[in-house]
């Protein structure tokens, strides 16, 4: 049985029309959160909201740009406006590309470090002021490639790596006050960004295995858990810490 304890409170979710985002809107909207759903897929965040209405949920949405700080800023201004206050910021879109370094395209340096590194950033910094007036808290997807060298994703990795280090530097800077940031590094999970990469020819799937486990990958319902319980009261304690969701994948 589910509990309530999210009842009353509001959590902005970026990424909320599919994967991770999805499953983690209707895991706290089961929760008795009201979700405000922002990601650029449109017909995705109509889904997702549809779902939690039909389930007794709460879901507003808005189709924002998060590439540059304006749409962060608006993600945020028009969830405050829309449910009235400001208690969970999920920062969970992400984007992918597997390349072998010599030929990466520049466009797609900058796409995974603007979406999966500045955006986080600018969410923040927007959220921050509504979360301290209600002892709010952070929780980021960060990945297992912030944490360890991963062949043919560079960029992914470099932008893991600087959500890791941003939660880190967060939750020193706001220590004395009463927000909490922490963040997720799963492994593989089985999302459709996952089933649709697209890989570079000549890969040496040697260097890829290492990473890739022994157990599967998770599914989004199980990392939402994992973010419900990091993002209630439950986790009080819990700050600074970099959550890994990755069945083992670095523990050797």
């Amino acid at each position: 049985m589910m509990t309530e304890r999210f009842a009353g409170k509001v959590a902005l979710l970026t990424g909320a029309a599919s994967g991770i985002g999805r499953s983690v809107a209707l895991r706290l909207a089961s929760e008795g959160a009201s979700v405000f759903g922002v990601d650029v897929d449109e017909a995705g965040l109509a889904s997702t909201a549809a779902a939690i209405g039909e389930r007794g949920g709460r879901m507003a949405w808005a189709r924002c740009d998060l590439r540059r700080k304006a749409g962060c800023v608006e993600a945020v201004e028009r969830a405050v406006a829309e449910l009235g206050r400001l208690d969970v910021v999920g920062n969970v879109a992400g984007v992918n590309r597997f390349h072998q370094f010599a030929d990466m395209p520049e466009d797609d340096w900058n796409l995974i470090v603007a979406v999966n590194l500045s955006a986080v950033a600018f969410v923040c910094q927007a959220a921050l002021p509504h979360l301290l007036q209600t002892s709010g808290n952070i929780v980021n997807l960060a990945s297992v490639a912030g944490l360890m060298g991963q062949a043919y994703t560079a960029a992914y990795c470099a932008s893991k790596g600087g959500v890791i280090q941003l939660t880190r530097a967060l939750a020193m800077e706001y220590v004395k006050s009463g927000v909490r940031v922490n963040a997720i590094a799963p492994a593989g999970v089985d999302t459709s960004m996952n089933v649709a990469i697209a890989f570079p020819e000549n890969m040496d799937w040697k260097l890829v295995k290492p990473y890739m486990g022994h157990r599967g990958l998770a599914s989004a319902d199980e990392i939402a858990a994992v973010f419900a319980f990091l993002a209630s009261e439950d986790a009080r304690p819990v700050h600074g810490a970099i959550w890994t969701a990755d069945f083992g994948v670095t523990a050797g």
